[in-house]
């Protein structure tokens, strides 16, 4: 049977290199169903509710700032080392449509817990929706995609490599679901140091949550922790912000 070979585009050699550069990072998972009906509620009173992934990116954020593990990443130049970055750097994997071709690009938003839920929002949004070049991430990656295979896995080296260059490229925490397209239990990879996905509210209004992170950072028990708090902040703050917007006809009516 004779098939054809088809170019691979930029956004798909941007994965290539991703997976690659995740290959040798070592992932453990841990996942829990959390229980967010005060957020549910708050969720359904606002006028323009944020979106999902902002809640989460904030959230998470909110929690690094008093946990500097989660601001930590793992560094091999110029000696193994781990790094503590000044502040969370959230990486959002946002599925877009680009000449005819799904792809997931990642759109990078710094210190999202000193950011309002609004704008963290805005930014998630604006990433699905822009014009491609209009998005200053997309066009800082394409260029490096573009680079000849050498450049570029000098790049990446550098990138990954180095702490603070490992925070500015690849941020401290990465966000990624598939909720919007059903269910599942999405367990995607990264170069770390952790990764957060989220599933459907489920009808008891739990939704499920699985944080994958590099072991060489942190271990599970720190993590275990992390969900917990991760229930509460969304719950307490994040909820808190919801209630505080514009208010939807319907909740203000009764």
């Amino acid at each position: 049977m004779r098939g054809k070979a088809k170019n691979i585009s930029l956004p798909r050699r941007l994965i290539c290199d991703l997976m690659r550069a995740s290959m040798d990072v070592p992932f453990v998972s841990l996942s829990r169903s959390l229980n967010v009906r005060p957020l549910l509620e708050a969720r359904a009173g606002a006028l323009a509710p944020a979106g999902w992934a902002a809640m989460f990116v904030k959230a998470f954020a909110l929690i690094a700032r008093d946990e500097p593990i989660l601001r930590t990443v793992y560094a091999k130049w110029p000696r193994p080392t781990l790094y503590e970055l000044p502040r969370s750097v959230a990486l959002v994997a946002v599925a877009r449509v680009e000449d005819g071709e799904e792809c997931v690009m990642p759109q990078r938003i710094a210190a999202p817990e000193a950011m309002a839920l609004a704008a963290v929002d805005a930014e998630i949004r604006r990433a699905k929706t822009a014009p491609f070049n209009d998005v200053p991430m997309f066009r800082k990656i394409m260029r490096a995609t573009r680079l000849p295979l050498p450049l570029r896995r000098l790049s990446w080296a550098i990138g990954l490599n180095f702490g603070r260059q490992r925070g500015n490229w690849f941020g401290s925490f990465a966000v990624s679901s598939v909720a919007a397209y059903g269910g599942g239990e999405l367990h995607p990879i990264t170069p770390g140091p952790f990764i957060v996905s989220y599933g459907v509210v489920e009808p008891d209004q739990t939704i499920h949550v699985v944080i994958r992170w590099d072991h060489r950072v942190t271990d599970g028990a720190p993590i275990a922790r992390v969900l917990t708090r991760l229930e509460q902040v969304l719950n307490t703050e994040i909820a808190a912000e919801l209630r505080a917007g514009p208010k939807s006809i319907r909740a203000v009516g009764g």
